[in-house]
């Protein structure tokens, strides 16, 4: 099977189950104390496995032979406690192994968090957000299994195989080769049946991430769901979706199903040359009784890794469609970083220039958003950009923070090239303020502190004042501790746009982009915003798109674009005067003015 890298359609080799078991071990080799015990008690497990065979074979060929009814006793305590000490050190292992595979998921689970707080706001516009959680919830968890008893199973059995394979041939030779060329059809059969079960895995797994991301999907928009009354629509679309992951999970259980028989079949087969070829060689006499029962019972030692890794293969095999997934976020590199060399950006004083910006969401000239595009920003003032849907306006905004990169021409701050400067720098100088409020489920408190995660309580109350969001704050019983729920649900709209007001004035940037900001507002709540905009603003350069050409009549500069390319600017008057696009765009907003 040939995945693809995620987000792109760039064709890379499936990771190999050696590199995930390599993987795994680089996380888990700190724990090297606790490794230790577990191979340890590996050891001593294998070592015990060989006593009650020997046990048997003694009491078959000495004790009953020579009617040593004295040692009966010692035999039965002997495998007595055999079993009592493989079932502690057994306790042990799995509970060590265990302990290990949890540091393991955490580790790996936050490797891939970070990560993807490292990728670029474009990939996450290629890829479903339920999808991705997904990766990060169910495809870890699927590892699980594998690292805390699979791993151990697997290990024990490896170990425990080839010593007793080694012994075998000690014992006879002969008997052992014959008894070893049925392994090679079970190896061949693994290999047919593991390719097909990884597949099949990996269909699982993806028939869940689009259950997981139809399932975030419906849930954050509940509400538009029951006002149009499509809860059965969206009910028969997840059934769909659950319909594929069903059918995904029935073709992994054939294939097991069927699997499983067939080694079994062949073990069944060594088994038979065991007994016959053994009995054939005690009917000759050149091989006792003991011998064979203790064969036969090593032959079943010998098997049972064998059956055990024929059902470790599901658990591998679906950790290894798992894991192919996890890597391919993590082989995922962000396209915007800085660049070797790149120096800190001192404080804002927000002169910022586009020249001959030429962009594009796509990557083409066919979708260019921007063309030889060239615009300057004087630091200090307020600048706005109106004009159609789709003529630039936000995609300006996003270029100035580096939420994407330029295709020709250069953006400037302060003469310092935005790609020339640390992310770290450029970002913590802006403040965004937008339409579309993201807002954290917890306290009041805790979404302002946002801007500023050092902040006082102190700090965070006068945030709050100058945003005029104090007032709606004090009248919750709870106050700053209110939890506003998912998104802010239990909020007006103008109390949250408050809310991300406070959170811009914590955070104290140079600069300010307001997208839209009151564009869904009413009346009332756009004045109470406008008053602590302007707050906001004071001292500070701001990018300001509107639709609303009444939030924008105080600016010192306003551009009006169309198709990626200013049409003509000035200010609210002269443009007014001018009687061209934004005359055009001020008559239909205010018909009743009739002339201005």
């Amino acid at each position: 099977m040939v995945a693809r890298k995620f987000g792109t359609g760039e064709k890379v080799k499936p990771a190999s189950i050696y590199t995930m078991f390599l993987r795994i071990f680089e996380h888990a080799r700190t724990e090297w104390k606790a490794l230790i015990t577990a191979l340890t008690c590996i050891i001593l497990i294998s070592m015990l496995e060989f006593v009650v065979p020997q046990l048997t074979k003694y009491t078959i060929d000495t004790v009953i032979e020579q009617k040593l009814f004295n040692q009966l006793f010692y035999i039965g305590a002997g495998i007595i406690g055999a079993a009592l000490l493989l079932g502690l050190l057994r306790y042990l292992s799995t509970s060590v192994m265990a302990a290990i595979g949890q540091k393991v998921l955490y580790r790996l689970r936050n490797d891939l968090y970070r990560h993807l707080q490292r990728l670029d706001v474009a990939y996450y516009d290629r890829n479903r957000t339920g999808d991705l959680m997904s990766r990060v919830t169910n495809d870890v968890s699927v590892l699980q299994q594998l690292i805390s008893s699979s791993m151990m199973q697997l290990f024990t059995d490896v170990f425990t195989f080839t010593a007793i394979a080694v012994y075998m041939m000690f014992m006879d030779w002969k008997l052992t080769l014959m008894l070893l060329a049925t392994f090679p059809f079970m190896i061949l059969t693994t290999r047919v049946f593991g390719k097909r079960i990884r597949s099949s895995f990996r269909k699982v797994q993806e028939s869940l991430a689009d259950v997981s991301d139809h399932l975030q999907n419906t849930l954050t928009g509940i509400r538009m769901i029951k006002s149009f009354t499509a809860e059965e629509y969206e009910s028969g679309r997840f059934s769909e979706r659950t319909q594929r992951n069903m059918d995904a999970n029935v073709q992994v259980t054939r294939l097991r199903a069927a699997y499983e028989p067939i080694i079994d079949f062949i073990n069944f087969v060594g088994l038979a040359i065991v007994l016959v070829f053994g009995a054939w060689l005690a009917m000759k006499e050149t091989m006792t009784v003991g011998t064979i029962v203790a064969f036969i019972a090593y032959l079943r030692l010998l098997q049972n890794p064998v059956r055990h890794f024929s059902r470790i293969l599901n658990s591998i095999q679906q950790a290894a469609a798992a894991y192919e997934r996890i890597v391919e976020v993590m082989n995922t590199e962000p396209e915007i970083t800085d660049k070797p060399g790149a120096v800190e950006l001192p404080s804002m004083k927000g002169h910022i220039q586009f020249r001959d910006v030429t962009f594009s969401y796509s990557g083409n000239r066919d979708g260019e958003v921007l063309s030889e595009f060239e615009l300057e920003l004087q630091p200090g003032e307020v600048t706005a950009l109106v004009g159609s849907s789709g003529s630039g306006k936000t995609t300006i905004a996003h270029l100035i923070t580096r939420f994407y990169e330029v295709g020709e021409g250069s953006i400037t701050i302060d003469g310092y090239d935005v790609r020339d400067v640390k992310l770290d720098s450029l970002r913590e100088q802006i403040g965004i303020v937008t339409q579309d409020i993201v807002l954290f489920n917890g306290s009041i408190g805790e979404n302002i502190r946002y801007g500023n995660q050092n902040a006082t309580d102190e700090e965070v109350m006068a945030a709050a004042k100058a945003a005029h969001a104090a007032e709606f704050i004090e009248s919750f019983k709870e106050g700053y501790d209110t939890q506003i729920g998912e998104r802010g649900v239990k909020l007006s709209g103008g109390q949250k746009q408050r809310l991300s007001i406070a959170r811009a004035l914590l955070k104290n940037p140079k600069m300010i982009i307001l997208d839209e900001a009151t564009a869904s507002l009413d009346t009332e709540s756009e004045q109470m915003i406008q008053t602590a905009l302007a707050e906001l603003l004071n001292g500070r350069t701001c990018l300001v798109i509107a639709h609303r050409l009444s939030t924008i009549q105080q600016a010192n500069s306003i551009y009006v674009l169309e198709n990626g390319r200013i049409e003509e600017h000035g200010t609210h008057t002269s443009l007014l005067a001018r009687g061209g696009r934004y005359s055009e765009l001020y008559d239909m907003q205010f018909p009743v003015a009739n002339g201005h």
